[in-house]
């Protein structure tokens, strides 16, 4: 009889064929293939994560569905409340933090594993970025991996830059602060280097960059196959600004066309991500990630339908295959199209969804 750490390997290297097997020949993943494993994953996180099985079993959920698509989700906020894990947390190759806290707690996502995650972001980042095969220096305005360790987006341009990348990434944010004058002096040498650059920012950052920039009256020609990345929106910020206002500013101070602008989706509590361009705005994902847009009673809601997003992410082996959020969206025919943050998902029941799963892991 399999034990765990035997039915663990083969998961993670029969993930680790299908991400390969993208990355490579572009393989997909067909829906009888994408159920099936699916659902396995399903049936062993009911097995080895009890927080959970407790949670689905107050449900009434104790074995596997019929689809994917009714596999119970773990609402977000949970992450901050219990270790959803399938092993202990103690012994995670790798932690990220959320930056919200409940009662003084982030959320964490415990992985037992870096070899699914990184498979995934590079996988998923040379196929949606870098689909020109491009070397490219990052200049990266996101938590530098040496500071905060936690922090799911530095780990990720981190790696990127390691292992994509021309040897030179340089990072431009410590703590709060962008360090513009390093920033402008690099970008500079890249520019008279001819070096085609990957400028990484959250679009608070990007926001907070060309308001300098621009107060300095500084435009760049940046060098054929540069381009920019935005990596998520002004969530707990005073201040917002419109992808169409951003995106204008960063042609008008890069000289880039919207092509060369791409956008990132991604959470902590996901290993995967999703990618847009700026001609485009809808996000794709990898074969092995996929998004439900669900109304109150999770339920599929049809293209065009606005509703909040259900993620199922196989390569979430060790912690939780299907996530809810509270982020809203729709799908269309190209992809999903990413509304923000549903403020009232708290009073709609998510919150009490995650408390729900608190007392069961703390009944244990």
């Amino acid at each position: 009889m399999a034990d765990y750490d035997s039915e663990s390997r083969a998961l993670d290297a029969e993930i680790l064929r299908i991400i390969e097997r993208w990355r490579a020949l572009g393989e997909s993943l067909g829906e009888g293939a994408f159920n099936d494993l699916a659902l396995r994953l399903f049936e062993y996180q009911l097995r080895y994560n009890q927080a959970y099985a407790r949670y689905c079993a107050r449900i009434g959920v104790t074995s596997a569905p019929a689809s994917w698509e009714r596999i119970p989700a773990v609402p977000a906020p949970a992450f901050k409340e219990a270790a959803i894990a399938t092993f202990e947390s103690s012994q995670a190759a790798l932690v990220f933090e959320t930056s919200g806290t409940t009662q003084g707690r982030p959320g964490r996502h415990y992985m037992q594993s870096a070899a699914l995650y990184d498979a995934a972001l590079l996988a998923g980042f040379e196929r949606f970025v870098l689909g020109d095969g491009a070397r490219l220096r990052y200049l990266n305005l996101v938590p530098n991996p040496a500071e905060r360790p936690h922090s799911s987006l530095g780990y990720m341009m981190g790696r990127v830059g390691a292992q994509l990348g021309d040897g030179r990434a340089g990072w431009y944010l410590r703590g709060e602060a962008l360090l513009t004058d390093p920033f402008e002096r690099d970008l500079n040498a890249a520019v008279a280097s001819s070096q085609p650059v990957c400028i990484a920012a959250t679009a608070f950052g990007l926001a907070h960059l060309l308001d300098v920039l621009q107060q300095r009256a500084l435009r760049f020609v940046l060098p054929p196959a540069s381009r920019v990345m935005e990596t998520g929106g002004f969530k707990g910020r005073t201040r917002v600004v419109e992808r169409d206002e951003l995106y204008a500013r960063i042609r008008t101070v890069f000289g880039l066309t919207e092509d060369a602008i791409f956008s990132e989706y991604g959470m902590t509590e996901l290993t995967s991500q999703y990618y847009a361009r700026a001609s485009n705005r809808a996000f794709v994902a990898p074969p092995w990630l996929r998004v439900r847009v669900v109304g109150p009673d999770r339920t599929t809601l049809p293209l065009g339908e606005i509703g909040s997003l259900l993620h199922v992410d196989l390569a979430n082996r060790s912690s939780c295959v299907a996530l809810q959020t509270e982020d809203i969206g729709m799908m269309t025919r190209e992809g999903l199209v990413f509304l923000g943050r549903d403020r009232d998902a708290a009073l709609r029941g998510c919150s009490l969804d995650a408390e729900q799963l608190r007392t069961s892991a703390a009944s244990y």
